[in-house]
């Protein structure tokens, strides 16, 4: 098994700290993912969506952790109940705004990617497919999530990173 890098993130935040915890906490952040040339023709017809998904490898997270305090919390998860970017694989999934495809350039908006994120996947957001109303959002619920919190410090970092 084995994983390819198709392009790469090109965004303001150079570090965690500092950057959006989800795309939701990201109102006016912008950037652009570069699509290296081989993968091109697969961005057909992905301009008539207006969010994607994409699927990142978090390449400068800290080894991974089965139990981890997230980013809106205080107390400790496993890593499997939460976003944490400290995973056994450390990939990542964000809906993000595609606000227009030009030369194998994906620009978009709504973004809690670092710069330099290797991109493994684009997939369209489809509401009627990823969208579910849900009446149990687990420890989310709680009396220690800090709901104020929208952007990230260096606790999943790598150090030197």
């Amino acid at each position: 098994m084995y994983l390819i890098q198709i392009g790469v993130a090109h965004t303001m935040f150079d570090q965690a700290a500092g950057t959006p915890v989800q795309p939701f906490c990201a109102k006016g952040s912008e950037g652009w993912i570069e699509i290296f040339p081989p993968y091109n023709a697969g961005l057909k017809d992905l301009d008539g969506f207006d969010r994607i998904w994409l699927l990142f490898w978090c390449n400068r997270a800290t080894s991974p952790k089965l139990n981890v305090v997230p980013y809106r919390d205080t107390v400790p998860h496993g890593v499997f109940a939460t976003r944490a970017p400290s995973r056994p694989n450390p990939i990542g999934m964000s809906s993000v705004r595609l606000l227009r495809i030009c030369d194998g350039r994906l620009h978009i908006a709504e973004l809690d990617l670092l710069d330099g994120t290797p991109i493994l996947d684009i997939k369209p957001y489809v509401p009627q497919y990823d969208c579910y109303p849900a009446d149990r959002i687990g420890w989310l619920q709680g009396d220690t999530v800090d709901k104020s919190r929208i952007v990230a410090d260096n606790r999943f970092m790598k150090t030197g990173s």
